[in-house]
């Protein structure tokens, strides 16, 4: 079962969600921006040689499925350790413009812009790392103090290892849960890590769905939404 862009949103916008909850990657644009980040990060020299080593040994454990989603996604953050948190801010900030911004889908930027206008709380949830989810979100208008991502201290300006959170999976749930959000309006998720979140909501919006995510939807009878960019790979 899919929506039409006009179905879709008149799916969301009535009755317009009190509060409403996004993924990132995949979902508000296409791609994965945490792995293209961390990929970008090792080719400009962000990253030490030793450093890049680790966690591209790391991401390929991860490939073969002897890493799990959670570790490496913590991983991912963590590998930053030492650096400074404004430096990070200020490459995140162009690598998003770079690589990500042309990316977005329009269709659900002006959802987002319509969900504001309507009073919806919206909130960002992501297992990406936060320098780029709050970079990415900026161009929705959503604030920075409703992102969920993965994150760790920074002590003095500079990032330490101490992870605070990775919400992927459950985790995602128990983010928003941590935050006082047990049953969000509406929930909108791309992949079978986004699936605890979407479960908890009063309507859950697969977008852009993964097969994996896909079949979950299928079984639980959601609809799904495929923006203009990606749609004609579903409908061959």
């Amino acid at each position: 079962m899919r929506f039409s862009a006009e179905e879709f949103r008149g799916a969301v916008l009535s009755p317009a969600p009190r509060v409403a909850v996004f993924d990132c990657d995949g979902t508000l644009w296409n791609g994965d921006a945490g792995l293209g980040f961390m990929t970008w990060s090792m080719e400009a020299g962000l990253l030490s040689r030793d450093a890049s080593s680790w966690i591209d040994a790391r991401h390929r454990l991860y490939r073969q499925g002897e890493v799990s989603e959670v570790t490496i996604c913590g991983e991912m953050v963590q590998v930053y350790a030492g650096l400074r948190d404004d430096e990070l801010r200020r490459a995140a900030a162009r690598y998003f413009t770079a690589h990500v911004e042309a990316q977005i889908f329009p269709e659900m930027q002006s959802l987002v812009a319509d969900l504001r206008a309507a009073g919806a709380d919206i909130w960002a949830v992501s297992s990406t790392n936060d320098w780029v989810i709050e970079e990415g979100i900026r161009r929705f208008g959503i604030s920075p103090a409703r992102v969920l991502a993965a994150r760790v201290r920074v002590k003095d300006g500079l990032i330490t290892s101490d992870l605070i959170d990775v919400p992927t999976d459950e985790g995602k749930a128990e983010a928003l849960r941590g935050v006082g959000i047990s049953s969000p309006d509406a929930v909108f998720g791309n992949s079978i890590h986004d699936a605890a979140m979407l479960e908890m909501a009063e309507r859950a919006f697969p977008v852009n769905p993964s097969p994996a995510l896909a079949e979950v939807a299928a079984q639980h009878g959601w609809k799904v939404y495929y923006p203009e960019a990606v749609l004609a790979d579903h409908t061959k």
